[in-house]
Parts: C-alpha cells; structure tokens; sequence
C-alpha cells in the first residue's frame, strides 16, 4: 500500500513539474518573429535551406513558399517550416542560456540538437538497443522451449505461457521499432504510430501478468479476461488516433497501466516460492524509478539526454533481466508439469 501511495503522490505532482518546465516556447515574441521572417526569406540569419528556394526563383502559384513544396519533401515532413522552427529554436535558446535563463519547450517539445538529421539521437540509439535485446530475449526463450526443454505427449511444450510470451515479444520489438522512428523524425504520424504502439505492449503486457500471476490455464477463462482489457485498449487507441491526441491522457493511462501490472508481480513474487522472484522484484524497482524519471520530463542535458533518453537506458538491462526471468520460469513450470505427469 505504501507503494501504492508513492505512487499516487507522484501522479499528483507531476503536473507541477510540467509547469515549472513546460512554458510554451512558440509563444516566444523572438522565435515567432524569426519563425515570420524565416517564412518570408528560407534564412535564419546567415543559414539558407536550400531546399527552400525554387529553382525558378518565383513561387509558381500563390501562397507562401514553405506550402508549394515537393510532395516528396512534405511527405518526408522534412519541409522548409520544420527547418525554420528549429534553426529559430536553437538560435533563441542560445540567446535564452547567455541570459541564464532555463530551456522551454516549442510546440510541446524540447529544444534538442540534431545529428544526421536525426531529431532525438540518444533516445534513437537506446530505442534500437532495447529492440535488440528484446529480440535476443525472445531467439533464447524461442531456443529454449523449442530445443531445450522436453515436449509433453501432445508434441507441444509443457510450459502453458509459451504463446502468450511470443506475442509479447512482437509487440514489444514492434514498440521500440515506432519509438526509434518517432523519436527520428517526430511528426503527427509518427507520434500516433509510436503512442498506439506502446498503449497496445502495455495493455497485453498487463494482460499477461493477470494470466501469470492467477495461473490462468483455461482458454475459456484467458478470453473473458482478455476482453475488457482488449476493448479499453483498443478504445484508448481509436481515442488517441481519430479523436484527439491527448498526450496527458495518454501518460496517465499508461502510467496506470503499468503500476497495476508491477503490484500483481510484486504480491505474486511475495506469495510464490518461485526460485527466480528476486529477479522480479529488481525489475519492478527499476521500472517504478524509471517511470518516476520519465513523469518528471527535464529539459535535455546538453541537448541529448532527456529524461526519455534515460528511461530507454534503464530499460535494456531491466529487459535483459526480464526475459531471464521468463527464461527460468518457463524451465521452473516445465520441471513441476513433468513431474506430476510421471
């Protein structure tokens, strides 16, 4: 219950840091006038875009020059405004910090500095670790039942979670892969695609504790509790995408989401006399402070790290040990069905 109450105190508060952190930076008199004459001329100060001008020189019909783009350069989203925004965001920034003032955040997001072209290149860089260890987990749980571990006389494996720790597997890697590409290149469509993807993990992750820790067997008994949670996440996600993209909304669901499914591991590791529980409880730790960090959003150290960039990090050694933990209780489940089938 303590847990519970930490948990709800920080919830609570969370708003406060984004007021403290989150002043709207588009509304800045400085970056809006350079945002204007950026539209006016493709120049923010000395730096041209070249893609910005045309080649005959006149905009072939009328309206602004950043709306008659290539399709192929609107498609992409890497349009001259995009470029306008951030090259004024970095430019008032830098005149912010030599007033020793704080970073804000522009159009929700905050000012960082990009790589390659890449708009968030430590977060990309841990998105595709976690990808990768997600897919190691999985080839050696894959391994592990399929080739290591007896079959039962149906020629199936005896551990009865096998499938359901398949399918967590692919919405699992398929959310790293929309976190890496959102946090590349974030636009509307991205931002849907990654938001979707991670209420989706998050929603059969919770489903598979409730499974796991009640010992649910019955295919019957797996649909009826699999229902409710499949509908409001999938209401969640139609809310999100044809609706209105509420990102408080969505942090707020899916930080319940997952505080629900750490209390059913932590009381399940607490009752069982599972031999890998420790396992357990490290990775509930480590997911309930790293959730904190990201609920706290603080500005980009450097430009780079932000507290996202920090939660993927905590995420690949809390994976690693997560799918060690389904590791050894796919052996723990089929070591206690092989013996009760002798």
């Amino acid at each position: 219950m303590e847990i519970c109450r930490l948990l709800l105190f920080f919830a609570a508060i969370s708003p406060i840091f984004r007021l403290i952190h989150a002043t709207s930076g588009e509304d800045d008199p400085i970056y809006q006038a350079c945002v204007g004459h950026c539209k006016e001329t493709g120049c923010v100060g000395e730096k041209c875009f070249q893609h910005c001008n045309f080649s005959s020189g006149e905009n072939p019909i009328d309206g602004p020059w950043y709306l008659q783009e290539p399709l192929y350069q609107r498609w992409k989203q890497w349009d001259c405004l995009s470029d306008c925004r951030y090259h004024c965001m970095i430019a008032r920034e830098e005149g912010r910090q030599k007033l020793g003032l704080q970073p804000i955040k522009y159009h929700r997001k905050w000012p960082f500095q990009r790589v390659y072209g890449i708009q968030e290149p430590v977060s990309v860089a841990f998105s595709v670790l976690n990808l990768a260890i997600q897919f190691h987990g999985w080839v050696s749980f894959f391994i592990l039942v399929n080739y290591n571990l007896p079959f039962s006389p149906k020629k199936k494996p005896y551990y009865e979670y096998t499938g359901l720790w398949h399918i967590y597997a692919i919405l699992s890697m398929n959310s790293w892969i929309w976190s890496a590409v959102s946090h590349s290149r974030d636009v509307e469509l991205t931002e849907k695609l990654d938001y979707s993807s991670v209420v989706a993990f998050i929603g059969y992750s919770l489903l598979v504790a409730i499974l796991r820790a009640f010992n649910v067997r019955d295919e019957a008994s797996r649909v009826m509790i699999a229902a409710p949670i499949v509908a409001f996440v999938t209401t969640h996600i139609l809310y999100l995408n044809f609706y209105q993209l509420d990102y408080g909304l969505n942090i707020k669901v899916c930080v319940a989401m997952t505080m629900l499914q750490f209390i059913l591991w932590v009381v399940w590791a607490g009752f069982t006399r599972h031999p890998s529980r420790w396992k357990l409880w490290v990775v509930v730790a480590g997911g309930i402070l790293s959730t904190l960090i990201k609920i706290y959003d603080f500005p980009p150290y450097m430009g780079y790290v932000d507290a996202d960039a920090l939660w993927h990090a905590m995420s690949i050694p809390l994976t690693y040990l997560w799918w060690s933990f389904v590791r050894d209780d796919s052996q723990f489940g089929t070591t206690t069905l092989t013996k009760k089938a002798k």
